[in-house]
């Protein structure tokens, strides 16, 4: 994990970077934020805190890393630059902040790129075997359409695409047969493709469709894959909940998640309430 993401270092970044993560196993650990920005010091984040290195990074340096991440061809990564992050090999994400250039509403570039934040991705294989007897409805195969709920950073997410692979796979243990599984992947965060490839363990009977709306991704995925069950992150729009209306009336079973603490959090979205109201959600999920 460590190489997939220095490589992407300056020389001299590179070997503090490297000194400081390489002899602390724990601090490889425990990572999840690689903070670069233009003229300030870097910052490491972990579970617990921020570390500091005192190593003031300039506009040289910042796009030197990003000519990299991009290998070298920043224009043919444009589309995704416009939408403020890159997946790279390894399901890492780095987001990227700058001086937007808009058109017609629409941001069609970015310049002077002054922050990039790499956030290190982990898969925790059977993190979501608890919850799993929650949502699996052994009787028919199948499963219960699920709502997961939790602030930012709790492992919403997380959960999510374990779920996904274990319902893909199937589970012998119980005698749950796998289920042909869509993926909606607004974001890159569930599979994180690299160059078309889940960079994620997401199962053997799972599709995937990124970088669209999840409205659009989910109509797609049923009117193209025929999946048995659709997941996708952060549902709230309205166009979020028509599609997935859509998608429970034509037999489809779904996993989704949203931000909140609490069900008067699902309560002050009418959207999301409606489908908990109406039974098209059977079971809500709090971490």
């Amino acid at each position: 994990m460590l190489e997939e993401i220095l490589r992407y270092f300056p020389n001299q970044i590179y070997i503090l970077l490297e000194n400081m993560l390489r002899p602390d196993l724990n601090l490889q650990r425990e990572l999840q934020e690689i903070r670069i920005r233009v003229g300030r010091s870097i910052l490491l984040k972990t579970r617990q805190a921020d570390l500091i290195i005192d190593y003031q990074i300039s506009t040289s340096e910042i796009l030197q890393i990003l000519e990299r991440l991009c290998e070298n061809s920043i224009y043919a990564y444009k589309n995704q630059i416009c939408e403020g992050f890159l997946t790279v090999k390894g399901g890492h994400r780095i987001g990227i902040t700058g001086t937007a250039v808009s058109e017609n509403g629409q941001i069609i570039n970015l310049k002077y790129v002054t922050s990039l934040n790499f956030r290190i991705a982990r898969e925790i294989i059977n993190c979501s075997n608890q919850l799993l007897k929650e949502i699996i409805d052994i009787e028919n195969n199948s499963i219960y359409n699920t709502l997961i709920v939790s602030p930012p950073g709790k492992g919403k997410t997380t959960i999510l695409r374990d779920m996904i692979r274990n319902i893909s796979n199937g589970i012998n243990e119980i005698h749950f047969r796998g289920m042909t599984c869509g993926v909606v992947d607004e974001r890159g965060e569930i599979a994180a493709m690299y160059k078309g490839v889940p960079q994620n363990d997401i199962g053997v009977r799972t599709d995937v469709i990124e970088n669209i709306s999840k409205s659009k991704g989910m109509k797609m995925l049923i009117r193209c894959m025929a999946p048995e069950v659709i997941a996708c992150d952060e549902i709230g729009s309205k166009e979020d909940i028509e599609a997935i209306r859509e998608a429970v009336t034509a037999g489809v079973k779904g996993i989704f998640t949203m931000h909140g603490k609490s069900m008067e959090d699902i309560k002050n979205n009418s959207q999301v309430n409606y489908l908990i109201e109406t039974k098209q959600i059977e079971k809500v999920i709090f971490l």
